[in-house]
């Protein structure tokens, strides 16, 4: 019933720093959302494992509002 609820939520999220000299859990966590190049963007379901990976490298990433 969660998921039914959550389905259509998604969040935005572009890169705009770089992983050089990050640790390597970082830049994996990047590839996980998609991202590996400045100012990519990815439109993700919004999870709590989602939300988790971009705390994770808020640092390197912005979430996107979209108008």
């Amino acid at each position: 019933m969660a998921k039914s609820k959550s389905a259509g939520k998604t969040v935005t999220v572009e890169q705009i720093a770089s992983p050089l000299r990050r640790p390597a859990d970082q830049r994996q966590t990047l590839v996980g959302l998609g991202l590996n190049k400045m100012h990519r963007r990815r439109t993700l379901e919004d999870t709590p494992s989602v939300r988790g990976m971009i705390a994770k490298v808020a640092h390197l990433v912005r979430v996107v509002e979209e108008a």
